[in-house]
């Protein structure tokens, strides 16, 4: 115990001085036309499925509201840059599920704006912390946000529609190969017990069959108390196959220090929630994400 208590002291001061996420890059292509649609998304994955809907569509302009280096919005809390960019937009585009705690102040108070929630059609998973928002780290729920926001945009830009429809059609069709990829890759796999760093992957592992059987820190940012610490080893230890997965956006600080208590390989799975301004961003750090499973539990 006191081991235990001693690494968990280290991960806590280490956490005090870890930021929340990386500082890769998203750019805005955001414009002072008046004549434009401004459409404004939460977070990093939103923005990554409207861009890809909205993609070569003249007069339709996307921004994401947040910092690219923000990662999920958990306690997230809005600046007066963020109302700038929603007061001077058209439609403003969340996750939802209780992703984003400040969405209903948006609807109460900017009231030209139209809020597109886009994990409205998918049931959410609950646990004893509530429901679960990272719906889109599973490819079917993405393709359903992609579908929701594209019927909503349609609605309010029925001018643009069809661009619409086309667009998320050509999407659609590259998620459901990746599904499909994926599946062959990972469903074969022996083992499919894993430890992740926090509650990101649930909708994946459902999707892929795989057993989550610990998590490193329910919150970001939030060192394991000396009992989850203790329960993970031990999980840990009695794994056939000993990996833990970290996340690129977040210290692997407490990761590291279960793998000396337990001998296990540390991984990195991506929830996609930082990353550049690129459209194919979401299925490269998938495709990432089942090599690193077929590597890691092989």
């Amino acid at each position: 115990m006191k081991k235990i208590l001693s690494l968990l002291l280290c991960l806590t001061v280490l956490t005090l001085f870890s930021g929340c996420a990386n500082d890769k890059e998203t750019t805005s292509n955001n414009t002072e036309n008046t004549n434009e649609l401004k459409i404004v998304t939460s977070f990093y994955p939103i923005y990554i499925e409207t861009i890809n809907i909205t993609k070569g569509i003249d007069g339709v302009v996307v921004e994401n509201m947040t910092k690219p280096q923000t990662g999920c919005l958990h306690d997230y809390q809005m600046t007066p840059a963020d109302m700038k960019k929603l007061e001077n937009a058209n439609i403003f585009i969340a996750n939802g599920a209780g992703m984003e705690s400040f969405l209903e102040d948006i609807i109460n108070n900017q009231k030209q704006l139209h809020v597109i929630d886009s994990s409205a059609n998918i049931p959410l998973l609950i646990d004893e912390h509530g429901e679960n928002p990272h719906v889109w780290v599973s490819i079917s729920n993405c393709i359903t946000q992609v579908e929701t926001i594209t019927e909503e945009l349609s609605k309010i830009d029925p001018n643009h529609a069809d661009q619409y429809h086309k667009n998320a059609e050509d999407y659609i069709a590259r998620l459901k190969d990746l599904q499909n990829e994926m599946h062959a890759a990972i469903d074969p796999l022996p083992n499919k017990k894993i430890v992740t760093f926090h509650e990101a992957f649930p909708y994946f592992a459902e999707e892929f069959n795989l057993d989550i059987v610990g998590v490193i820190e329910r919150e970001p940012g939030t060192a394991p108390t000396p009992t989850e610490l203790t329960d993970i080893i031990s999980q840990v230890k009695n794994l056939p196959t000993k990996a833990l997965f970290a996340e690129p956006q977040y210290s692997s600080t407490a990761a590291e220090a279960i793998a000396n208590e337990t001998g296990a390989k540390i991984y990195t799975l991506d929830p996609v929630v930082t990353g550049k301004d690129d459209p194919d961003a979401y299925i490269k750090a998938m495709q990432e994400n089942a090599k690193t499973l077929q590597e890691a539990l092989k």
